[in-house]
């Protein structure tokens, strides 16, 4: 017995703390749970429609370099560098990426002793700056978790805040001809 043609299904792919995932594939939504100190990173190159998002905990690797050696994604300075290369092997081009950026949340640090969900932030904006990157569109900080959802057909970011009955629409391309 064949399997059935799952064309036009949209199909999601859930992206977990410290991973990341790149697609080409326009019947897919990536999507990413539970952003409160993390940031969720989705990048989109709209000319070859391919993308990813990667959900990153810490922005320094150099505190644990065996452990960034084995799981990259877990930590600005590598995951973020690791996700363009991904991106490169589906003929998306760096200069074409569209950024966009969710999460850096002060959640479970009421006193702002630790600022990992700012640091994140601080981390990213950093190291994109060095590569003459910047991000288009964001939602960060407060005390909020937040869900990211990166539609692959057509690059459009969605969030959802906790407390939210719907999603939101962070980052939409525009399809002007």
């Amino acid at each position: 017995m064949t399997n059935p043609s799952l064309s036009g299904v949209e199909h999601k792919v859930v992206v977990g703390i410290a991973e990341m995932a790149v697609s080409n594939n326009h019947n897919v939504t990536l999507t990413t749970y539970s952003l409160g100190s993390c940031l969720g990173i989705a990048i989109y190159d709209p000319v070859v429609k391919a993308g990813g998002l990667l959900h990153v905990m810490l922005p320094d690797s150099t505190i644990d370099p065996v452990k960034a050696a084995k799981q990259p994604a877990m930590f600005v300075d590598s995951g973020v560098p690791a996700l363009f290369r991904a991106t490169y092997q589906l003929r998306a081009d760096k200069h074409r990426m569209i950024i966009s950026v969710a999460g850096g949340a002060q959640i479970l640090d009421g006193g702002a002793f630790f600022n990992i969900g700012s640091r994140n932030y601080d981390a990213l904006v950093k190291l994109l700056g060095e590569h003459n990157l910047h991000i288009q569109a964001e939602q960060v900080g407060g005390l909020v978790n937040r869900t990211m959802h990166l539609n692959l057909a057509t690059g459009e970011v969605r969030l959802r805040t906790s407390g939210q009955t719907q999603d939101s629409i962070l980052c939409k391309i525009s399809t002007t001809t």
